[in-house]
């Protein structure tokens, strides 16, 4: 006689998590043929030779062993000298922990200042794992919608930030170049967040991952350029955008000295250290593809050009040019359902899109795509979604 199992529960803020919803359109475009997929958050530029052959490098030498947790000594030294050449302040490697991704850089952000019952105050539209990864340690997300003003220009508002915030609030969660919207945080506002965050005792988790990739200047507004090397300030780093690495899940967070060890054993305790050969692409990415950064904002730029140009000229859409990062964030009259308007653009354009749903209620009604393509495809991809929309 078969014993009777008894269902063993999982942690309840687990239970309930969403898929996302990015995921369930790519799986549904993918019973049908000729899809321009728009919908990830990825160029189609492969990463540049010279880290590849470092890590081909790395991996003929036989590098292939357990490495420091924080990461090695000559990454996190260069990411130090980087940081500090571009906030044109000193950076010292004390601050610099490695990760395997910018979002395990996140994760041990929360792990080391989050209980169960807190919460975290999040600046939204935003890429949903940020959400996720606050549900996931058992604390509250608290979500702050950027408005869309008749400028075309999406704006915070610090009182109703501010606001959000209680005895219990651990973080504030900045994502700025934003995704999706490509809104930056003035150095203005930075200033406010924080003084907000010093006089509260509370963490700025700042998310800059895209901080390269702007149209009007070398680099977005950072918190970097204003804090002190003991702020309560995490900022949030990758490889995957500017340097076009996205599948080798390399990052770095930038902190408080007084935290270092901490991060590493919580590195260690999450999965001990981040592969030597990965690695070495890193280091060889950032001491020697400036050139790359440079090229790969152009590309972005003549493919934020293509899609505001052909969507520009359909009346029912409106968007307006982003500041920074590699995403279109668009509304169309009359669509107030996204998943449904990007399964449309699946079928009837062939077109993959992510719906605005993705990045949480507040984003209902709105579609972002990915223009960081070639041109060519992207023109042809614009054209579709124009046809179908007119």
């Amino acid at each position: 006689m078969k014993a009777h199992i008894r269902p063993a529960p999982i942690r309840n803020s687990i239970a309930t998590l969403r898929p996302q919803g990015i995921t369930d359109i790519s799986t549904y475009g993918a019973q049908f043929d000729d899809i321009i997929p728009l919908w990830y958050g990825e160029s189609d530029l492969p990463t540049p030779d010279i880290p590849r052959r470092a890590l081909i490098d790395s991996l003929n030498r036989g590098d292939t062993f357990y490495q420091a947790e924080s990461g090695v000594d000559e990454l996190r030294n260069a990411i130090a000298v980087y940081d500090s050449v571009l906030h044109g302040r000193d950076i010292l490697p004390d601050r610099i922990t490695v990760t395997a991704s910018g979002m395990t850089a996140l994760h041990v952000a929360l792990q080391t200042i989050c209980d169960a019952g807190d919460n975290v105050v999040l600046v939204t539209p935003v890429w949903p794992n940020a959400d996720g990864a606050v549900t996931i340690m058992g604390a509250e997300p608290r979500r702050v919608a950027l408005a869309y003003g008749n400028n075309g220009r999406w704006r915070l508002d610090l009182d109703q930030l501010f606001d959000a915030c209680d005895g219990r609030t651990k973080a504030l969660f900045i994502n700025s170049p934003n995704n999706p919207t490509g809104w930056m945080c003035s150095t203005v506002e930075q200033q406010a967040i924080l003084d907000f965050a010093r006089d509260r005792g509370i963490w700025v988790i700042a998310d800059e991952v895209y901080k390269r990739i702007v149209y009007d200047r070398p680099t977005s507004p950072s918190f970097l350029d204003i804090c002190d090397p003991e702020d309560a300030v995490f900022a949030v780093n990758s490889f995957s955008k500017s340097w076009a690495m996205t599948g080798w899940r390399l990052g770095w967070l930038t902190a408080p000295p007084s935290v270092f060890k901490t991060l590493g054993s919580i590195v260690q305790l999450t999965n001990s250290n981040s592969p030597a050969f990965v690695q070495a692409g890193g280091l060889a990415a950032i001491e020697q593809c400036e050139p790359f950064v440079d090229e790969f904002r152009d590309y972005c730029e003549a493919g934020r050009d293509i899609v505001c140009d052909i969507l520009g000229r359909v009346n029912r859409i409106q968007i307006s040019p982003p500041e920074a990062a590699f995403y279109a964030f668009f509304a169309i009259e009359g669509e107030t359902d996204s998943m449904a308007l990007a399964k449309r653009l699946v079928r009837e354009a062939r077109v993959g899109v992510a719906p605005g749903i993705s990045f949480g209620d507040d984003s209902e009604g709105w579609i972002r795509l990915c223009f960081a393509q070639e041109p060519k495809l992207l023109r042809t991809a614009m054209d579709r979604i124009a046809a179908m929309l007119r």
